[in-house]
């Protein structure tokens, strides 16, 4: 390791004096213009991860659903998987080591680790549309290259792109191919496949009218419809061509808010979806015959998708594990439906991808979905043989018990107050400081029926958030209101006092 050329190198991205960041559940993510030492700092440490793991290491720049002028970086692990957890905190220290400090660092980080530093290394980059990605993703490459990396820039990707990329080299093919054609094929493959089991009404030509948020999705989903175009239809809208990244748009608008992206004009039963910045989120939504909006979240998916697979098992008896994985954020509708009436294991555990999916991986077929839409399904060796041999089509009695399902998961309320510090417990849901702020909320939610509400401090937006649930949502608003004013006073508030109706 010429640490003498690190610190030369260094120097040209150099870190802003008192700034400190924290690695979080997305990694990195502040202002786009504080992140130029963060990135060429990245560059080395997944140049380190990769010569401990004999790996390619994958890093992705990005602030998905953050504001254009925001920008981020994380690092793919081996299997695809979020940073281990001991690599977090080396990737903390790292970034906020001052200059002279660099070299020590680095090589504290070798020693803790038992990095070979004679290993090869291979690192790959992505990076979302944001203006500042390109510059910044050139500073990981400054990073690689100067501890003697080999690198493969893949440009413009998804972060689910990038991930598949990581996971197709560190298998030898065996995933599939490490290409934008390999990755198109395989998912288009198994999407047309899937479709064949599933019962449907009308044409048999499916249309779905895509949110792209002005992100990376609608340049990647533009290329890859060519692939389905005999049993999809797809129509893009935010398409980048106009319009600001995540403004008025994108995944986490449609949660939030609980309506339509901007841009998009809804008939009855049409079906919709939305991406967020990077297209590593997706939730659905329409307008029934009343013009009602309905939100198919990342709760409702799970609940989907474990009927789907849980029927087929039950039928033959089969005692492969089937559980479900949520954050404190899931509705509570949804985890009563799917521990009442589906009779589904359900764990909880802190938010972030990274904590569903260590949980997810305990049961032979693992299903998490964060209610924003983060989420996938994990099959063992065991339960991916049997599914195969349980492929059935899909009836039309199925079908009903899909819609029907829907309607059993009531949409509640979401809200987000001014930022604070505040100490959390129990997955998040449970506050430890400041003294007081708990027993406040649990109070308040003793008067409201089918309730509950916590607050968290965001792991990746500068704010702290306030989440209530009840039976109607005159109540949610209602509880909502009270508890951020009971953060606003027992917490320190600071500006404006929290209004009814926000």
């Amino acid at each position: 390791m010429d640490l003498d050329a690190v610190t030369k190198q260094s120097a040209l991205h150099a870190k802003p004096d008192g700034l400190t960041l924290q690695y979080g559940t997305a990694g990195f993510r502040t202002k786009a213009e504080h992140l130029d030492h963060v990135m060429f700092r990245m560059g080395l440490l997944a140049v380190l991860r990769s010569k401990q793991t004999k790996s390619t290491i994958g890093v992705m720049v990005t602030a998905s659903h953050n504001p254009e002028e925001d920008n981020g970086v994380k690092l793919v692990d081996p299997l695809g998987e979020m940073l281990a957890p001991s690599w977090e905190e080396h990737a903390t220290c790292l970034a906020n080591a001052e200059e002279q400090e660099l070299p020590r660092v680095l090589l504290d980080i070798s020693e803790k680790a038992a990095v070979n530093l004679h290993q090869d290394a291979f690192v790959v980059v992505g990076r979302d549309t944001r203006p500042s990605s390109e510059k910044l993703s050139q500073s990981v490459i400054d990073g690689v290259t100067v501890l003697g990396g080999q690198f493969h820039d893949y440009g413009l990707l998804t972060t689910p792109q990038l991930h598949y990329m990581v996971y197709c080299r560190n298998t030898s093919g065996r995933y599939g191919k490490a290409t934008i054609e390999g990755y198109y094929q395989k998912l288009s493959t198994a999407f047309v496949e899937l479709t064949k089991q599933a019962f449907c009404s009308g044409d048999d030509q499916r249309t779905l009218k895509v949110d792209c948020a002005n992100g990376i999705g609608a340049l990647k989903l533009r290329e890859m419809k060519h692939y389905f175009s005999q049993g999809l239809s797809v129509q893009l809208f935010n398409d980048g061509t106009e319009g600001k990244l995540n403004h008025l748009c994108g995944a986490d608008f449609v949660k939030s808010h609980q309506k339509p992206p901007q841009g998009i004009e809804m008939k009855s039963n049409e079906r919709c979806c939305s991406f967020d910045g990077d297209a590593d989120r997706i939730i659905y939504y329409y307008h029934d015959a009343d013009g009602q909006f309905h939100l198919v979240d990342g709760d409702k998916i799970a609940a989907l998708i474990s009927g789907f697979l849980k029927e087929p098992l039950l039928e033959i008896g089969d005692s492969l594990s089937l559980g479900v994985v949520q954050t404190a954020y899931a509705n509570g509708s949804s985890t009563r439906y799917l521990e009442e009436v589906m009779k589904v294991p359900v764990c909880c555990t802190k938010t972030g991808v990274k904590h569903l999916h260590h949980k997810a991986q305990e049961f032979d077929i693992g299903v998490y979905f964060e209610a924003n839409g983060h989420g996938t399904v994990l099959f063992s060796k065991a339960a991916e043989m049997k599914i195969k041999q349980l492929a059935e089509e899909l009836e039309e009695d199925k079908k009903r018990k899909a819609a029907k399902m829907l309607e059993n998961v009531i949409d509640l309320f979401n809200q987000v107050a001014d930022r604070q510090v505040i100490s959390t417990t129990d997955a998040e849901r449970q506050a430890v400081k400041p003294p007081g702020l708990q027993e406040a909320i649990n109070e308040l939610v003793k008067k409201y029926r089918l309730s509950r509400a916590f607050v968290r401090p965001s792991g990746t937006e500068d704010i702290v958030r306030v989440y209530a649930e009840a039976d109607s949502q005159e109540n949610a608003d209602s509880l909502a209101y009270e508890v951020s004013l009971a953060v606003f006073q027992l917490a320190g508030g600071i500006g404006e006092r929290p209004q009814p109706g926000f």
